[in-house]
């Protein structure tokens, strides 16, 4: 294991991710500490964490995406964070760049990874995931999470911003009825955060959108190049859309 100039924070967020703990605090296994925030698993995602020496584990009842994020912000007691989803993994090229990065005297405040996506086993080249990129490592003194998103987290950063070249695993989804399930889950907690801004709902407005939104994800993002895949994804995005708007109207 490489020794580090400046030490890092690992944090995750989990509920019921026996089926992924082990292999995604591997991932961690350069950092000084682990931080998990779990939502009160019910299976073995807490035995499983606590077989790892690093890993302090802080159990609150989940309300948002957000609110348990900036929970595992508040605990890491290193600047430096590298805060990753329990499907992600980080390949060794990407590790020593992460190392090489937060060694760097001229580094950047905040860095995006790009993503690869799989579906099952199956890589996913288009259907919008080309483009897609988070933050994943940055100076917790310069960024937090605004508190106005309960889902697809914002990280506001007050500092320079760059891009790191290795790309992070994303395996998304096992099958089509996690995927479904989660854009559902997703599409309600995004109506509650619509509710919350004061929006009101509209016919118009949903059906526009999940008709634009399949066709963009289909067609504009090249989902079509993904042959059955391609179909699903941008069906079930648009069922994001619509579960958005559904819960809105209720």
């Amino acid at each position: 294991m490489q020794q580090l100039n400046e030490k890092i924070s690992g944090l995750i967020i989990t509920f019921n991710e026996e089926k992924n703990m082990r292999e995604v605090l591997e991932c961690f296994d350069f950092c000084d500490e682990i931080i998990v925030v779990d939502s009160f698993s019910t299976d073995k995602t807490i035995e499983i964490a606590s077989t790892f020496p690093k890993v302090k584990i802080i159990q609150n009842k989940f309300e948002d995406f957000t609110k348990q994020r900036n929970i595992a912000l508040d605990a890491a007691k290193n600047d430096w964070v590298l805060f990753l989803d329990g499907d992600e993994r980080i390949t060794s090229e990407l590790q020593e760049e992460i190392i090489k990065t937060v060694k760097d005297s001229n580094a950047k405040d905040a860095y995006y990874f790009y993503r690869t996506f799989f579906l099952g086993k199956k890589k996913i080249n288009f259907s919008g995931t080309q483009n897609d990129k988070n933050f994943r490592l940055f100076r917790k003194s310069k960024a937090h999470y605004s508190k106005n998103k309960k889902v697809h987290e914002t990280l506001e950063v007050n500092g320079t911003v760059g891009i790191l070249k290795h790309k992070l695993l994303h395996y998304s989804f096992e099958n089509y009825d996690q995927f479904k399930n989660k854009m559902l889950s997703y599409g309600r907690l995004k109506g509650l955060e619509l509710q919350l801004k004061g929006k009101k709902y509209s016919f118009l407005a949903q059906w526009g959108k999940v008709i634009f939104k399949f066709f963009k994800t289909y067609f504009l993002k090249l989902g079509i190049l993904d042959g059955v895949n391609g179909l699903k994804i941008s069906y079930l995005q648009s069922l994001y859309v619509y579960e958005t708007y559904r819960t809105l109207k209720q």
